[in-house]
């Protein structure tokens, strides 16, 4: 899609004022997000204004480098997936410092073909939200990567139990959202999701004993069964 209109940065900037009310900055530090630099303009503002930009890399780094929040949000959403590549995703990564962020743009990262070789990477790095992405892209892939064999889930496995006594708020989320996506992928993928998920729940440790109790709750409903067709 290309641009509707001869959109700028410093355009899109002043329409974000526009947009922007202070209800919605308040709220965003209930949600864990620093509002310094934001407008409080919610994401069913943003995902129609993105549209009307249309796709635009090249824009999305100049919106990216205002460092204003939603600029940001913005600049993940005009990125088309095949020019959310490694360099860049890595290097907006280093930037982020709150969860909306990193999980829309592992949303975006997921879609491209190569992107799972990025989660042993970010996986390996110590900072919360880059740590974090590595299990947010897992659980974003186990949706949208249709193509992806089940190998690929059950070889992050095991990276997913070892990094459920991560205790910190935004790791620990992201190691049991990765949990349940890949056992709601497939019928093969739930039972060594759900085994995992059962471990997990009669650990020692405390972390890991509320990833396993969360994910298996979820992979245990009925809902979910039916769906998969498992008995």
């Amino acid at each position: 899609m290309k641009q509707t209109d001869n959109w700028t940065s410093k355009a899109v900037v002043a329409e974000l004022r526009t947009l922007g009310t202070e209800e919605n900055r308040a709220g965003l530090a209930r949600f864990g997000i620093d509002a310094s630099r934001a407008f409080g303009v919610p994401m069913s503002v943003l995902r129609p204004f993105a549209r009307r930009i249309g796709k635009s890399p090249e824009l999305a780094q100049e919106l990216w480098e205002s460092q204003y929040h939603e600029a940001r949000l913005l600049a993940i959403l005009i990125t088309p997936p095949k020019a959310m590549t490694a360099d860049r995703a890595s290097r907006w990564l280093e930037d982020v410092q709150s969860w909306d962020l990193c999980d829309q743009l592992t949303n975006v990262l997921a879609r491209r073909k190569d992107s799972d070789q990025l989660v042993l990477v970010y996986a390996d790095d110590d900072r919360e939200f880059v740590k974090r992405a590595a299990f947010a892209l897992i659980a974003s892939r186990a949706v949208h990567a249709k193509s992806a064999p089940d190998t690929e889930f059950l070889n992050h496995l095991e990276l997913i139990r070892n990094a459920a006594t991560d205790d910190r708020n935004f790791v620990w989320k992201a190691v049991h959202w990765a949990l349940r996506q890949i056992g709601k992928r497939s019928k093969d993928l739930h039972g060594a999701a759900l085994a995992v998920a059962e471990d997990l729940q009669s650990a020692e440790d405390r972390t890991a004993r509320r990833v396993g109790r969360e994910a298996v709750r979820e992979l245990s409903s009925e809902k979910i069964r039916t769906r998969l067709g498992v008995v």
